[in-house]
């Protein structure tokens, strides 16, 4: 006997019973979306490796151990992609989408890391990746974390908190790599692998270090917000001003670095205590550098990734979770007339009642065991045709989610009539 196939190591199935949490968060998020002005934009999910070496940066966890490379049939490095961004930007320069833009964008679908599964973690994973290029200002930096805090409210999800911090420009982050540089050389002996290897490369990264052991060190070396330019400091005090304008919590946070090296000034992260270690349910902040770094023109930018998994998860416990929408009518028929006639009502009922839900009874079996299906799925009214019934050219109908006797009706009226017993039943699509 074959060995049973199962998914590869975290590269989860969602059954149907799961789906509908993901179709909340989609269907919530793109209204926001569409709202504050945001147009969706789809980009390979293959591309060249390059590009997320010079973009996230050689001395990450993602490039050095996470990413799925391998390399094609012409000879080329290919990567399944980590993350969104790097591919939106190409696709802005490879499009020529960049001179004078201001674009609102969005992107959403599977991205591929190598790491250890856990709760929270997969290698195969889902973003919705936002992205605003050609805004210079902190006004769209508080308009995206305003969006953010809306979509919590509207999901029902109390249990995230915002964390923010600025990294300055490129200048005052050089100042603060070689502080930090020379503050970790002093402690080298105190340093695991991985930190010590980042120590020439890019001291920041040590800044995310998982290691509990480093915990104390890590605390005691100094703080970017030390090193801030005057003009960083004056665009994180306008963010802050703004955010207190409109209600929105935060709290900072000064060894907030985030993961990918193409970060500069604002970075946030909104985190929650509900997902054990993976705490980070959406996070983003400022790129201004890295579309000239990929080859573009200078263009400032911000954006944010929200992982799926972890949001329908907090949605999950938070219980908000929308119900499937059962169907409005479940087709009964008998006799093989009926069988073929029925059909063809539903596919009328279908055409008159867009969006109501019409579920055609299939498969055969006798009444009674079409009458348990029509109840186990929900439906308002059953539409039940024999060949008696279709001798006399009509149809009975009979409301199911009360006691109610069942009625007759002709079938050339029948689209009109499930229209008005449905309004009866106070029944809609919405």
């Amino acid at each position: 006997m074959s060995r049973q196939l199962q998914a590869v190591r975290g590269m989860n199935d969602v059954l149907p019973e799961q789906i509908g949490a993901w179709q909340q968060l989609e269907r919530v998020l793109c209204g926001l979306l569409h709202d504050y002005g945001y147009e969706e934009i789809r980009v390979p999910v293959v591309e060249h490796t390059e590009l997320f070496k010079r973009s996230i940066g050689e001395f990450t966890d993602i490039v050095e151990k996470e990413m799925y490379t391998f390399e094609d049939s012409g000879g080329d490095s290919l990567t399944l992609r980590p993350e969104a961004t790097a591919g939106v930007a190409r696709a802005l320069i490879s499009n020529g989408l960049l001179r004078g833009a201001r674009l609102k964008l969005w992107t959403a679908g599977p991205m591929f890391r190598h790491e250890r599964p856990q709760a929270g973690r997969f290698r195969q994973f889902h973003q919705f990746s936002v992205e605003a290029v050609g805004f210079a200002g902190p006004d769209v930096d508080a308009e995206l974390i305003a969006l953010g805090a809306r979509l919590w409210q509207r999901l029902g999800i109390s249990r995230v908190r915002l964390v923010l911090n600025s990294l300055g420009t490129s200048a005052a982050r050089a100042q603060y790599r070689s502080a930090l540089q020379a503050y970790f050389q002093a402690h080298e002996s105190a340093l695991d692998g991985d930190s010590r290897r980042r120590l020439q490369g890019n001291p920041l990264r040590i800044l995310d270090s998982k290691n509990p052991a480093l915990r104390a060190l890590i605390d005691g070396a100094p703080v970017l917000t030390d090193y801030l330019d005057d003009e960083s400091r004056q665009h994180f005090d306008a963010l802050r001003a703004m955010l207190d304008g409109i209600g929105v919590a935060y709290t900072i946070n000064p060894r907030l670095v985030r993961g990918l090296d193409y970060y500069s000034r604002t970075v946030f992260e909104w985190i929650t205590d509900a997902l054990g270690a993976q705490d980070a349910v959406c996070s983003g902040g400022r790129y201004d550098g890295l579309i000239s770094q990929l080859g573009g023109e200078a263009t400032p930018a911000v954006g944010f990734a929200l992982g799926i998994e972890r949001v329908v998860e907090l949605i999950r416990q938070a219980g908000t979770a929308a119900a499937a929408r059962p169907p409005a009518v479940y087709v009964i028929a008998s006799g093989a007339g009926a069988e073929a006639r029925a059909l063809a009502l539903a596919e009328q009922l279908r055409e008159a009642l867009p969006g109501q839900g019409v579920h055609m009874n299939l498969g055969g079996g006798n009444f009674k065991a079409q009458f348990r299906r029509a109840d186990r799925c929900g439906a308002c009214l059953a539409l039940i045709l024999g060949d008696a019934e279709l001798e006399r050219g009509v149809a009975a109908l009979k409301p199911l989610r009360r006691e109610a006797g069942q009625s007759e009706c002709p079938l050339a009226d029948l689209p009109a009539q499930v229209g008005k017993m449905l309004q009866e039943e106070s029944w809609t699509s919405t």
